[in-house]
């Protein structure tokens, strides 16, 4: 069983890269995000970003930095097939994760502007900001020096592979074709 994990900065293309990595590869998609619904949900809270940082930050601080992809990973491995964990944002979710075998942490970014067009136009319930709040919520979340917190800043710099997505679709695919070659 392979796994990728998937780290970047707000709107960049993570989810395209899972997508294509599905679609294209057969790998089963395990979502930080969609935990992170569920868990709001349970918890009667509303669904939005803020949500999403106060849960995640609530259950690493109870459980441990890893807690959200250690479950993730735990589906994966009942599952036994080839998966993608989308979206690191702790360096003890990496570190974590590399204690597994065939384990690949890929990181995507782009263009602040060019992000901020892509969240605008997929329209989900977490992507009703200015482009202010979109800056400031990234900011927030590029670095910490607490463990239980966002840090996508350093768990980018701990990427085996690195994407930029300022171009088109095909520019994406072609990178992320040329590392699983």
């Amino acid at each position: 069983m392979k796994i990728i994990g998937i780290t970047g900065t707000l709107g960049a293309g993570k989810g395209t890269i899972v997508d294509y990595l599905r679609d294209h590869y057969g790998y089963k998609h395990y979502s930080v995000r969609g935990y992170l619904i569920e868990e709001a949900k349970r918890r009667g809270m509303e669904i939005n970003r803020d949500t999403f940082v106060v849960i995640a930050n609530d259950l690493r601080a109870k459980h441990a930095p890893s807690y959200i992809v250690d479950e993730l990973y735990k589906q994966a491995a009942a599952n036994g097939e080839n998966a993608i964990i989308e979206s690191i944002r702790t360096p003890g979710e990496v570190e974590s994760l590399r204690q597994q075998e065939d384990f690949l942490l890929f990181a995507v970014d782009a263009d602040p502007k060019i992000r901020y067009e892509r969240i605008v136009s997929r329209n989900s319930e977490t992507d009703h900001v200015s482009f202010e709040t979109f800056i400031e919520n990234e900011q927030r979340e590029m670095a910490s020096d607490d463990p239980n917190h966002q840090n996508v800043g350093k768990c980018i710099a701990m990427a085996d592979y690195s994407f930029n997505n300022d171009g088109d679709l095909e520019a994406l695919y072609h990178q992320v074709e040329k590392v699983l070659r």
